[in-house]
């Protein structure tokens, strides 16, 4: 899950949390986000969760909550209410009853055909994520008629969500009514990845149909992502400019890279022969020549990436010992003496070299390089190469020293791959799992101790309403059995064990 979904389901239920307890003017949620679909359907589902364990609610009759209400009768009676919550009203679209359903989507279709652009800037969003669920197609089949209107759609294009951006890119290139140089200039300008992959698509499309034109291809060359560069090179050869394929050998993207080498085999040339000269010059080597020369150097090749390796720029040298290991002819003696290089990026990539033979390292060797004292770069990547060593010297190094900044204290101790599992408490709204429910054979309680509150308390928390009902289970089970006289009886039958101190089987 990314950190921007993450905040959209907080601000969702803290909505509902606020709406819930009455803390919030008007009974109404707190101000959302324009866009953010992510929070209302997390809002929705925390409405339904907390109505449905928490019965002392102050809110219960709002038009809000009865949206979101479990009862699907109280829903369709809210759908009915004058001027509905739009985005409730679109969730409530995709419901599972039937009834509710047809009447939010007339509620729905009367709005569209009021205002239909400021439903459709208000509601794409979130009928493109309903558009996911088992009856969420029909809100999105309205969406093309619509978004008819060009000015419209380029509002769309420009939204911060990104499938929002992505749906009106496709809707216009349906429509067909870009040219090859306005294909070109939107696939350089836009910053989404997919999104612009679908212009330079279309872009390289027009210019196979049209022929070819050297403005849709500079600016296809000019974009900031490597995917619209690599089409604006490949468009070279159909423009009859593949001379300047040269240029974009030393590119900063290795997919340009592996385009212009191929561009300049077409044409009857070598990208190895070009890319030694550049390496053997010192005044035109660059970190990008030096890592285009290891993607297509051969094994024998290793000397000349290991002279780089005392070059004054530390980029050059990171550049050289990622070509090393990826010719697979690099050294562990000369990687161990360049772990003290004052460049991050060789540290870095000299511990990346050095994890896969990292067990026969010396410990105290590395040990002496997590000293407080040390650079934080070299730090870091002794830290890394002591975890991938394992063994006690790992251990010792976390608790004798504190981590290195940048590093967090799990990826230290070597535990960022264990998941965290956290459960929902009791009453509350989050999509976590909860607690288990009660075991039906023997029930255990944890006995506060002498003086401490007892479970009545608020802050102990209540029982969930399903924890009750396999109460009263158990205590009519426990009745029509013959056996249920002494604690002892129901201790030695007990399926935990051991049990602690401060726990105990009560006999119900």
């Amino acid at each position: 899950m990314s950190a921007r979904r993450e905040r959209a389901l907080r601000a969702g239920q803290a909505s509902a949390e606020r709406l819930m307890d009455g803390g919030h003017p008007d009974h109404m949620p707190v101000p959302l986000p324009e866009g953010v679909a992510d929070t209302w359907i997390a809002f929705d589902q925390a409405v339904r969760d907390i109505r449905r364990h928490r019965y002392e609610t102050s809110c219960i009759g709002d038009d809000v909550v009865a949206l979101c209400h479990p009862d699907g009768y109280v829903r369709e009676g809210a759908l009915r209410a004058p001027d509905p919550v739009l985005e409730l009203v679109a969730i409530r679209c995709t419901d599972w009853v039937p009834a509710v359903r047809e009447q939010a989507r007339r509620v729905l279709r009367a709005v569209l055909d009021a205002d239909p652009a400021g439903t459709v800037r208000r509601l794409t969003p979130l009928l493109l994520r309903l558009a996911r669920r088992e009856h969420g197609a029909w809100a999105a089949a309205l969406l093309p008629a619509a978004l008819r209107g060009e000015s419209l759609r380029a509002e769309l294009r420009g939204s911060a969500d990104l499938p929002t951006r992505r749906f009106a890119a496709r809707l216009s290139l349906e429509s067909g009514e870009f040219g090859v140089r306005e294909l070109a200039r939107l696939a350089a300008v836009e910053l989404d990845p997919p999104t612009a992959r679908m212009w330079a698509d279309a872009a390289l499309a027009a210019l196979a149909t049209d022929g070819p034109d050297d403005r849709a291809v500079d600016l296809l060359l000019g974009a900031h992502i490597p995917m619209v560069r690599a089409c604006g090179v490949t468009a070279l050869r159909g423009a009859g400019r593949a001379a300047e394929a040269g240029v974009y050998l030393t590119d900063r993207s290795g997919l340009v890279r592996a385009c212009a080498r191929w561009l300049v085999r077409q044409d009857g040339g070598d990208p190895y022969a070009r890319y030694r000269e550049l390496v053997k010059d010192p005044a035109q080597v660059t970190p990008y020549a030096v890592s285009g020369f290891a993607e297509c150097a051969r094994r024998e090749d290793g000397p000349l990436l290991r002279a780089l390796l005392g070059h004054p720029g530390g980029l050059v040298r990171a550049a050289a010992v990622a070509g090393l290991r990826l010719l697979d002819a690099d050294d562990e003696r000369l990687l161990r003496s360049l772990l003290d290089d004052p460049s991050p990026a060789v540290a870095r990539e000299v511990s990346r070299g050095l994890r896969a033979t990292a067990g026969p390292l010396p410990a105290d060797w590395l040990m002496a390089r997590v000293a407080p004292e040390r650079p934080t770069h070299t730090r870091r990547a002794a830290f890394h190469l002591l975890r991938a060593r394992g063994g006690i010297a790992s251990l010792r190094a976390v608790t004798s020293t504190s981590p290195p900044r940048g590093l967090p204290r799990r990826s230290a101790q070597g535990r960022t791959d264990r998941p965290v599992r956290r459960g929902r408490r009791a009453g509350g709204t989050g999509g976590r799992p909860g607690p288990r429910p009660p075991d039906r054979r023997c029930l255990r309680v944890r006995r506060p101790p002498d003086g401490a509150p007892g479970r009545a308390d608020p802050a102990r928390g209540a029982l969930r309403a399903q924890d009750r009902r396999g109460i009263r289970r158990v205590r009519r089970r426990r009745r029509s059995s013959s056996d249920r006289a002494s604690t002892a009886c129901l201790r030695s039958r007990c399926p935990f064990r051991p049990v602690p101190s401060d726990m105990c089987c009560v006999p119900l």
